[in-house]
């Protein structure tokens, strides 16, 4: 425990002070400069790991200590972190390859100590921007300058990386983000870290970065699928280094879709459809066509979110041409899932948020694969929703409970979002004797009983 975790414990109990006392100090602290708090729990969390020595206050956090307590930064030994943690909650673009490795370190630690600024940090909207550019318009990729240190580094070594990676992926898949996502990043702490700080010729380097961008990526979209957004935008952004600096230029185009997926569920739609368009752009000399529906879907997903319905239409059929040109043989094996079943899913999405209930229910029968449980739910979903908006409640019901049915082994706030949302619809389409039995059958199931605690948020 360092000292300014003993200070910091210290000034509490000195003042005999419980930390939910404290909470509430800082809470009043924070109304009295206009900022609001998040929940008790997760302010008494952050008090825990100060006071436990596994993170230190931020420069929000710092201040409002000093007013609580009365005392100097200096005194509660606080200045000598807030440069340490703003490089850490820092969502600039990394400057080079080892920028990037030093970065994406440090973020691996932070999250395996559970640092709670990272876990509560916001989406940066510019460095959405800010990544797509600099990626789009960047010198020829570099690989780290030659070591005389560090673990010898080989083909082998990358190919265990990639067999791990893929086994963490079909676990993701299976039981969600929240269910391995830990032991993903320790993985990469533990095992991923020392190859990229090894020795390793430029033949090694260049699949090394990329099987570690993948990796990353898959990191990211478990922290994403958590609903810990900032973290998981932070990830995105090395994984898209990683891949610059590995000459990967397909992989890094569906980074920036995976960004443009995430940007659109937060309703940044705008930012969604730019790094799709950023995403196409940037591999066209060596884009596949699954690669190009893909992309083409992201971005009607986020123009049916603007309301732009021809322009969702227009995406939409791209990405059916694109997808009907594929030649599987050529296509990298990490796309291999999007297929007409995915796409249907895409499209369901788009549909029913463009108020088209009828072509969403279509779609979205056609885009149950039976072999993604996750995508599989969140396509079931869609279509409860689709009929619910086209006044058929009963059916709405029957389909949630068959969501709620097979997702029950899902640990994924993602899949608690779209619950929450079909919630608060039949909520507003009136109480019924068929939506009062299905709240009743419903709150048997853990993903249902979540919804309560995301509505009161």
């Amino acid at each position: 425990m360092d000292s300014t975790s003993v200070r910091l414990r210290e000034a509490r109990t000195g003042r005999g002070w419980s930390q939910p006392r404290l909470v509430r100090e800082l809470r009043q602290a924070a109304a009295r400069r206009g900022h609001q708090l998040p929940s008790d729990a997760s302010v008494k969390r952050r008090i825990a790991s100060w006071e436990n020595g596994h993170s230190a206050p931020d420069d929000f956090y710092g201040p409002l200590l000093c007013d609580v307590y009365g005392v100097s930064a200096a005194e509660l030994g606080l200045n000598h972190h807030s440069q340490q943690d703003s490089a850490l909650l820092d969502a600039g673009y990394p400057a080079s390859p080892d920028a990037a490795i030093q970065a994406v370190g440090k973020l691996w630690r932070a999250d395996l100590n559970r640092y709670e600024p990272l876990f509560d940090a916001e989406p940066s909207e510019p460095a959405w921007s800010e990544a797509s550019l600099r990626w789009l318009v960047a010198p020829e990729p570099a690989i780290p300058r030659p070591r005389t240190e560090g673990m010898h580094v080989g083909l082998g070594d990358v190919a265990a990386i990639k067999t791990t990676a893929d086994m963490f992926a079909r676990l993701d898949d299976q039981f969600g983000g929240d269910h391995a996502r830990h032991a993903v990043i320790q993985y990469l702490s533990n095992d991923v870290l020392p190859m990229l700080r090894g020795k390793f010729t430029e033949q090694v380097g260049r699949a090394l970065f990329s099987t570690a961008a993948e990796a990353t990526l898959l990191a990211g979209w478990m922290s994403y699928d958590s609903c810990h957004h900032g973290l998981a935008q932070r990830y995105f952004l090395q994984a898209l280094r990683l891949a610059q600096d590995a000459n990967d230029r397909r992989l890094a185009g569906s980074i920036l879709s995976a960004m443009s997926h995430q940007a659109t569920f937060l309703g940044q739609f705008t930012h969604g459809a730019t790094l799709a368009r950023a995403a196409l752009m940037g591999i066209s000399p060596v884009a596949t066509p699954t690669l190009r529906a893909q992309f083409h879907a992201m971005e009607a997903r986020a123009l049916a979110r603007t309301g732009d319905v021809t322009g969702c239409e227009a995406a939409l059929n791209a990405a059916t041409r694109s997808l009907d040109g594929r030649n599987s043989d050529d296509e990298p094996e990490w796309i291999s899932y999007f297929d007409e079943a995915e796409l249907a899913a895409e499209a369901a999405h788009c549909f029913r948020d463009v108020n088209s209930a009828r072509q969403a229910v279509a779609h979205a029968e056609n885009a149950m694969s039976g072999s993604h449980v996750r995508s599989d739910f969140f396509a079931t979903m869609v279509l409860a929703d689709a009929h619910l908006r086209a006044g058929e409640t009963e059916e709405a019901c029957r389909v949630a409970l068959d969501a709620l049915d097979f997702g029950e082994q899902l640990k994924s706030a993602r899949c608690v979002s779209y619950l929450a949302e079909f919630r608060k619809d039949l909520a507003a389409a009136g109480d019924t004797a068929i939506s009062r039995d299905f709240m009743e059958q419903a709150q048997e199931h853990r993903l249902w009983v979540a919804t309560e605690m995301q509505l009161s948020l």
